[in-house]
């Protein structure tokens, strides 16, 4: 073990930040693919039992229909996995995404309980999973993967700012342009 721990220290790994840029590239892709699904007609129909049963977006349905309720999701998803693209160099960007991440993960670990038949009963119910609940387990961890995002892009907003408070507090009036003078006032 300890020559595994060198050895990444020595490829720099332990001290960067590979993989905080890893997840954001890997949730920027989930959401583009599972966008881009969602503008065909069978996964529109694949989705009713899962958009029926969720108790956050049961809405769906009557307020755009079946094909507007998934065009609808995959709009959203392009959108979040955009603002998390763009988190890579604009952090309020990559916080706007993660929230809405939040948001979609959420609501599709709420259809669980929900779900019919989502228990094998053949095998003594919970937590035997059928399909359609086993599909969406994968959301606790893509809501995971949201809320570490939010925190980190939260912490490096937060330490921004810091630092140009920091920077402006310690400027000295000589050496503040026109410019400045001109912000402050107005």
């Amino acid at each position: 073990m300890n020559y595994l721990i060198k050895l990444f220290d020595r490829l720099g790994i332990i001290q960067s930040e590979i993989d905080y840029h890893i997840i954001r590239a890997s949730m920027v892709l989930i959401f583009l693919f599972f966008g881009y699904q969602k503008w065909f007609r069978y996964e529109a129909q694949a989705l009713i039992p899962y958009i029926s049963n969720g108790p956050l977006i049961f809405w769906m349905y009557p307020v755009f229909a079946v094909r507007g309720a998934c065009w609808f999701l995959g709009v959203s998803e392009w959108v979040f996995g955009a603002l998390i693209f763009r988190g890579f160099w604009n952090k309020t960007a990559g916080v706007l995404g993660a929230l809405g991440g939040i948001a979609s993960f959420t609501c599709t670990t709420t259809i669980i309980p929900f779900m019919p038949d989502g228990w094998a009963a053949s095998a003594g119910g919970f937590p035997a999973m059928t399909e359609r609940v086993a599909f969406l387990m994968k959301d606790f961890a893509l809501l995971a993967i949201c809320f570490y995002l939010l925190k980190q892009d939260l912490q490096r907003l937060s330490l921004t700012r810091h630092q140009e408070a920091h920077t402006s507090a310690t400027t000295s009036p000589e050496s503040r342009s026109a410019g400045d003078e001109f912000r402050r006032v107005v």
